[in-house]
């Protein structure tokens, strides 16, 4: 594995623990305080184009990286809408 390798692996982690834990707090907080449906949406469309753009380029670790990306998207953005309905209810 090559030195750049090596950087763009240690940088997805970094990023996919970053949004892990965002998506984790809001599990545990049950609250959709402070993020907007459009975060995820966005993250969503985005990942899904980054994802199309590294299997093009054959890029392996943005390939990896963009999938996981959508993964923790789509549960925030599920998270998310939980949160608000349970929020509604509760009203």
């Amino acid at each position: 594995m090559k030195g750049a390798e090596w950087i763009g692996w240690a940088s997805s982690c970094i990023l996919l623990i970053t949004l892990m834990r965002q998506v984790y707090t809001q599990w545990r907080t049950h609250t959709d305080a402070g993020v907007s449906r459009w975060l995820f949406m966005g993250q969503v469309t985005a990942s899904l184009g980054f994802t199309l753009y590294s299997v093009l380029l054959r890029n392996w670790v943005y390939i990896v990286s963009n999938v996981a990306i959508l993964g923790t998207a789509v549960v925030g953005q599920y998270i998310y809408v939980h949160n608000k309905s349970a929020r509604r209810k509760k009203q």
